[in-house]
């Protein structure tokens, strides 16, 4: 069997809402580092990403940003079709020649959107931006006022700029004032958190919600009072169970009739997801995030054949509160009391849960080489934040229907 890895960072608008992810190649059975041809390593993306998965699988309706050598560029070797969804990433090490300029108009006449990556202005270096549709600044490599620089002379040229390397509050709210348009970096998955922030009271209503949801002792007699009570859920259950996600033959009509066709088990997970979805502005965009890392937990706690996987679960789906509500995670807790298993690993990463969690949040950055848990091969890994990402996608359209 040929294992392979497709690594996505997300990239934000101003907004925080997510714009497209930056497709990422990595090939190694034991999922460590090692010294690729960039040619191969490119095709291989392309023809993994189109052919072995499919675009909408990886980035759905959004932009997917793929880096190509200098071959790719001049026609050497074919490019996919989808032009109007694909930012084409020029590297900063690639030689610039009349050839190259020529050829990036040509694709940009096709439709492609063309991103300089790692870009340090010089003048000449102006063809190129000229060309360019988005310019990617790493201002981690350059101190704020070479940024503020490099903003200044740019905003002379028709382009957007993309922060990349965004890896604080205070770096994202310095990057939004100096006019970005695009950010990307591990700000939204490791949030600088204000403290001591009120919690309004409808939040803290949800956080209820979700407390008696995590009762172990909960049945469906209990699920069924508890989603009755709240009109919304109610409202989107019955919506949800009789969506083209179940297709089932026959309309659900009550709240105990979808409560036991579900089971215990689906319904707190359903309603957990339900409850997070209006928690915070940015609810969307981190929820997913959140499945995405609670689906995959879940995949790794069966895989190695945990005796309760829906724990893993709900520490993945949880593991985003933090960011919804800019509070601390002990603080969250708080409000929210849970198991000791639950609350370590939120907090700590302990537990197998935690390390699950933390296997999850690697494999989330790109970070393959620290993306393992107990005794799994990396190709088992890589099967269950696939698998993630595709009911993921499948799950968060049904709970917006």
């Amino acid at each position: 069997m040929f294992n392979f890895y497709i690594g996505r960072q997300p990239i934000y608008n101003r907004n925080l809402k997510i714009y497209g992810y930056e497709l990422l190649f990595r090939s190694s059975e034991e999922n460590q580092a090692s010294v690729v041809d960039a040619d191969a390593a490119t095709s291989q993306l392309i023809s993994n990403t189109f052919v072995e998965l499919g675009l909408d699988r990886i980035v759905g309706a959004h932009h997917a940003f793929i880096n190509l050598t200098r071959s790719f560029i001049v026609g050497d070797y074919p490019l996919p079709a989808a032009e109007s969804q694909i930012v084409l990433e020029v590297l900063e090490d690639i030689e610039v020649d009349d050839v190259l300029i020529e050829a990036l108009r040509d694709l940009s006449q096709r439709g492609y959107r063309i991103a300089l990556d790692d870009f340090i202005y010089h003048e000449r270096l102006r063809p190129l931006v000229e060309v360019a549709d988005l310019i990617k600044i790493d201002v981690l490599a350059m101190d704020r006022d070479t940024v503020k620089r490099h903003v200044t002379e740019l905003r002379e040229y028709d382009v957007e700029l993309l922060a990349e390397k965004v890896e604080t509050q205070d770096e994202l709210d310095f990057c939004r004032q100096l006019g970005f348009d695009y950010f990307q970096g591990y700000f939204l998955c490791h949030p600088n958190i204000i403290k001591g922030k009120r919690l309004p009271v409808g939040r803290a209503s949800v956080l209820h919600l979700l407390a008696q949801l995590q009762d172990p002792n909960v049945d469906i007699d209990s699920l069924e009072e508890i989603i009755s009570s709240d009109l919304s859920l109610s409202y989107r259950l019955l919506r949800y169970i009789n969506s083209a996600f179940f297709a089932l033959p026959k309309r659900v009509e009550s709240i105990r009739s979808a409560v036991v066709y579900l089971g215990v088990r689906t319904i707190k997970m359903w309603a957990t997801m339900s409850a997070l979805t209006g928690i915070g502005e940015n609810s969307y965009e981190l929820l997913l995030t959140s499945m995405i890392r609670a689906k995959m937990c879940e995949g790794l706690a069966q895989a190695t054949q945990q005796a309760h996987p829906e724990t893993f679960f709900t520490v993945g789906l949880l593991s985003a509160l933090d960011a919804l509500l800019e509070m601390p995670m002990d603080e969250v807790l708080a409000y929210m009391p849970m198991s000791d298993e639950v609350a370590e690993a939120l907090t700590s990463h302990s537990g197998e849960a935690g390390h699950a969690l933390r296997c999850a949040l690697t494999y989330e950055q790109a970070d393959w080489d620290r993306a393992a848990f107990l005794w799994l091969r990396p190709s088992v890994i890589t099967g269950c934040y696939l698998d993630a990402v595709s009911w993921s996608d499948k799950a968060i359209n049904a709970l917006r229907d």
